[in-house]
Parts: C-alpha cells; structure tokens; sequence
C-alpha cells in the first residue's frame, strides 16, 4: 500500500483553509452572540443573592400571666381567630366582675340624681307656693290695718283691737320674709341638683362613662387572656411551656404568612440604572431547581444599601480603603398561582432575572399607599363585646329590657 504525502505548498493551504474556518466561525458565533446581547441579552439583569421573605408575626401577650394551655405547635396551620395561647384569667375575671358591679351601682346613683332633681324642683314650687299665700296674708292684714286706722280717731274701735291688727301685718311680713328665704334655698338646691344632670341623661353622665371606661378595659383584659392568630398562616419558633410565668410583650412563638411571601433580590449598585418599577421577572428557587419558574414583578426599590442599615455600618473613612460594590434590596412580587403550585418558605435562596426591556416605570415610588399594607378584623369583635356588655348592664340597672350578649 503506497502513502501519499502533502507537498510543503498543499499542506500550507491546508493549514489557511482551516484557519479560515475557524476563524470564520468564531466571527459568526461573536456576530449571534453580539446580536443576541444587543437585542436581548441587554435587557436583563440577573442575581443570585436573593432570598424570599415575608410577613413573620411575633405572638406576644398584652398582659402579664401564667400559660394554662397552648392551641399550637411549630409546623401546624392556624386559621385567622384560632386560639394560640391562653392563660390563667382568674385575676381578670375578678376585675371585670368588680367593674360590672361598679357601673351598676353607679348607674343606680345618678338614677337617683336626677330623681333628686324632679324632687327638689316641686319642692321650690311648693314653697313658690307658700310665699304667694303668704304674700296674700299680707295684703289682707295690711288692708285690715288700713281700714282700722281711722277708726281708731273716731273712737269706733278700740285701740287694742288696732294694735292687734297691726301686730298681725308685722307677723305676716315676718312670714314672706321666711318664705321668700325658703324659696331661694330651695332654687339654689335645684341649682346644685340641675349641675349634675343638665344636658346628658343617665347611660351618657360622665359618671356612668367613667365606670362603663373601666368595664371596657377590664372586659378586654378578660379577652385578652386568650392570644389570638391574627391571620391564617403556619407557626414556626414556639418557645412558650406549659405552667410558664410570661410578661407581657414577650415573644411566644412565631406566625409565617406563606400565602404573602415575596423575594427580595439585592442587585448590585451597577445593575440599578435599568431597574423600574412594574418591571417583569422570572425567578427559580434552588429547592425545586430549573424545572420550576416563578413569574413577579418589580414592586419597589430600597431606599438605601445594605451596608447602611446594617448593625454596624462600615466606616469608610478611616484607615485604608478598599472599594467594595454595594447592593440595593429590590422587593419582587410572586404570583399567588405560581405559589400556591409550589410553595415557598421564608429565607430559601432565588435565582432572579429581571426583564428591564420596558423602562416606562419609575425607579423610586412616589404615591403613598392607599390601603393598609397588612390588616386583620380578629379583635374589632373584642371590642364590639366591650361595648354591648356596657350597654347591657346599663339597661338593666335602668330597667329596660336587657339585651343578650353573642
């Protein structure tokens, strides 16, 4: 079998030929790699330090006491309204039964005032009344003096009948300055009276606010042996025990939202100018890789790096100095389909890719919040309980037909 060698000048253009071919080749691969790049590629920014975050709701009492029984342990689900935690309401329930009793009584009271008040005020008519009759005993012994006075002159009449009569007129002014005393005393006890009722009635006196003040609050303390779940979510951290002497504002356990969760994708400093509000993105958890694709939006932008609120702020202006990029935390909505198909746990890690093509958005928010960002309705009812148990001792204690608390 015979071998063909290249001649020096075949092998040479062998060698242009293949060099020409990859060259050509990395020049098409640069030009779709450049294209790609200007017409896409350009358009979005991509990190992985990001991370989901959301609403995690310390559970911790208004009042001081002892846990007699906990309604949750650390992975369950609770519902909105479900009893967490309860305990010992024996000291609230005596407040509350002292309060009660107060405002009846005081109820009772102020009852009686104004009673007082109708009372005081037939009695300045009685003695209206008595000064009028006295007033007219007057004028009928002064008459009769009158009358007699000529008399006496002529002999007609003696003179002790005279001074009978006159000693009649001195006795009646005596009495109309009695009666005239008695009804100013008696105006002037009206006066007091009318200071204590004038312009309200019994249930609005502030007397009766007063103690209805204090069953409300007793009532509420009385509630609020009962901790409450706030909104519905899963409880994690639960530090609590059985028997334990609690204070109030100490933490017991913890709340997750994971139904509102968020991704808070930190950028760097390089990668802001694009970056708009509205903005599109996709994001890929590491707990479930590539295969699942979480879609958001950009809702809002930091107001400042990471480094300056952090517990200790970098001091960059003393010693030596070494430029380290910064990072802006970037809140990035999720799509509550994409959620609930699979779901999320705060701090897991995310891969995010923002899509920054449509730059219309604003940068920084500049139009306050309509609504509350997080509410709940579970205590109104405790409140709502505060207020009818009020008016339901109030009525009967003015005997009007008493209404039952649901």
């Amino acid at each position: 079998m015979t071998m063909t060698s290249l001649t020096p000048t075949e092998s040479s253009t062998a060698r242009r030929k293949g060099l020409t071919l990859i060259a050509v080749t990395v020049g098409v691969c640069g030009l779709i790699w450049g294209g790609w790049h200007w017409f896409t590629g350009r358009h979005y920014q991509n990190t992985d330090n990001a991370y989901v975050a959301g609403n995690v709701m310390q559970i911790t009492p208004q009042m001081g006491g002892t846990v007699v029984a906990i309604g949750a342990e650390d992975t369950d689900f609770v519902k909105a309204g479900q009893v967490l935690v309860k305990l010992d309401a024996a000291d609230a329930q005596v407040a509350l039964a002292q309060a009660e009793a107060q405002l009846a009584q005081t109820v009772r009271e102020v009852r009686t005032l104004f009673a007082n008040t109708s009372t005081v005020q037939a009695q300045v008519q009685a003695r209206e009344a008595d000064l009028r009759r006295i007033q007219t005993d007057l004028a009928r012994s002064e008459a009769d003096a009158q009358r007699r006075a000529p008399l006496v002159a002529s002999g007609a009449i003696g003179k002790e009948e005279f001074q009978h009569a006159t000693a009649q007129v001195t006795a009646a002014q005596s009495a109309v300055t009695a009666a005239q005393s008695a009804v100013q005393a008696a105006k002037e006890q009206l006066a007091a009276s009318q200071a204590q009722t004038d312009g309200t009635s019994v249930s609005e006196h502030p007397g009766v606010q007063r103690a209805a003040a204090k069953v409300q609050e007793t009532y509420l303390a009385r509630q609020r042996v009962e901790l409450l779940a706030p909104i519905d979510g899963h409880i994690a951290k639960r530090g609590v025990q059985l028997g334990q002497r609690v204070q109030a504002g100490a933490p017991l356990m913890t709340l997750v939202a994971l139904d509102q969760l968020w991704v808070d994708a930190n950028f760097k400093e390089s990668q802001l100018q694009s970056l708009r509000i509205g903005q599109t993105a996709e994001m890929q958890a590491d707990v479930y890789g590539q295969k699942v694709v979480y879609h958001g939006k950009v809702l809002g932008l930091g107001a400042g790096t990471g480094a300056a609120f952090a517990l200790l702020p970098a001091q960059n202006a003393t010693g030596n100095w070494i430029k380290v990029v910064q990072r802006v935390p970037v809140r990035i909505t999720i799509e509550p389909k994409d959620l609930a198909e699979h779901p999320l746990r705060v701090g897991l890690s995310m891969d995010v890719t923002v899509d920054t093509k449509d730059s219309s958005g604003k940068s920084l928010a500049d139009v306050p919040r309509a609504a509350a960002a997080v509410t709940t309705a579970v205590f109104d009812s405790q409140q709502q309980g505060a207020q009818q148990r009020v008016k339901q001792i109030i009525a009967a204690n003015l005997g009007r037909p008493v209404v039952t608390v649901r």
